[in-house]
């Protein structure tokens, strides 16, 4: 008879368990969140397992890998698939979760998830560490001039080399606001510093990747939009159609349908949220900055006129969602007569 593992994934250790094809529990434990630990567990069952499931998380791109590099079959079940299945459970432990995805594993009733490629989540993960410096970069100066303008102190418009010297001349001597905004400013030199190593970096990945490198052929699309969208996708042929990329990364509709009730909702925002993000404002350049021969653009102005400019900008995305992914699937540059003729 077969089996059925669900992992319910803990940062120290993870509940693990094993049902039959009755869905009978054969096997409960505690293992720690350890490849090899999992490995040996396993393996000292003696049992045949037809599937390993375990919810996407942050360490189970790593457990997966483990497990998968030993010889299981394993699963990566979809997060919101998982907590909606549970909703119907009235007390939630790890224990009752790992019976849970063993459960959804042995019916069938699960979606799986890719695991991405090692060399996509190093991409990613340099391009969140670089968001966060931005991020804290912005966060530095906006509070420098929160505090100064309690005092009643404007720094008002600066650029990025002329902000030190503006905040350094509006304190003078004030000595409490001297030793701020030193102490900020020294933060905040450090921080563009390791932004610009990131910038440098970042540019350095897409010259090299060639993916990236026929991305940036189409309008709009920059560096920070070509790795995105290259370290999301990570494997093109996952995807039976690029119809369906736009919907993996929550570009369409959501839909409610129930007798005489028919109703179509906004986007639905699942998936990837830095891709949304970045094919959005990648949809908002074409849209409001020159643009040189585009039919992307003289397509989304004709969805603007009758659906509104806010609307355009996401049926943009949609498209550019489904026209990057032909492109890095036939493997060809930008071809503006294709590219308006996409189906979103």
């Amino acid at each position: 008879m077969e089996h059925y593992a669900g992992i319910d994934v803990s940062l120290e250790s993870s509940s693990v368990c094993v049902v039959d094809g009755t869905g009978r529990v054969v096997r409960e434990a505690k293992v720690a969140s350890e490849p090899e630990a999992l490995v040996v567990w396993f393996r000292d069952l003696g049992l045949d397992l037809a599937r390993i499931g375990l919810e996407a998380g942050p360490l189970s791109q790593w457990l997966y890998k483990g497990l998968k590099d030993a010889g299981f079959a394993v699963e990566l079940l979809e997060t919101r698939h998982v907590r909606t299945a549970f909703k119907t459970m009235p007390v939630k432990t790890d224990r009752k979760d790992a019976r849970g995805i063993a459960q959804l594993l042995r019916m069938g009733w699960f979606r799986p998830v890719h695991c991405k490629s090692l060399a996509a989540q190093e991409l990613r993960a340099v391009l969140t560490a670089r968001k966060l410096i931005q991020s804290k970069l912005n966060d530095v100066e906006l509070s420098l001039r929160g505090i100064l303008r309690g005092f009643g102190l404007k720094v008002g418009a600066t650029t990025r080399r002329s902000f030190p010297g503006r905040v350094q001349e509006l304190v003078g001597d004030h000595p409490t606001l001297v030793m701020i905004t030193t102490a900020l400013l020294s933060a905040r030199e450090e921080l563009d510093r390791q932004f610009a190593r990131f910038e440098a970096q970042v540019r350095t990945l897409a010259r090299q990747d060639q993916r990236a490198h026929l991305l940036m052929s189409t309008p709009g699309v920059g560096v920070i939009v070509a790795l995105t969208y290259v370290a999301a996708i990570d494997d093109p042929s996952r995807f039976r159609s690029s119809r369906m990329v736009g919907a993996h990364f929550g570009l369409t509709p959501k839909k409610y349908q129930s007798g005489e009730t028919d109703l179509t909702g906004r986007i639905s925002k699942i998936g990837d949220a830095s891709v949304r993000t970045v094919l959005y404002e990648a949809a908002n350049i074409i849209l409001t900055r020159p643009v040189k021969g585009s039919t992307l653009k003289s397509w989304a102005m004709r969805v603007a006129k009758r659906a509104g400019m806010r609307k355009a900008k996401v049926a943009l995305a949609r498209k550019l969602a489904v026209v990057l992914h032909q492109m890095l699937v036939s493997g060809t540059a930008f071809n503006p007569t294709l590219a308006a003729a996409a189906r979103a």
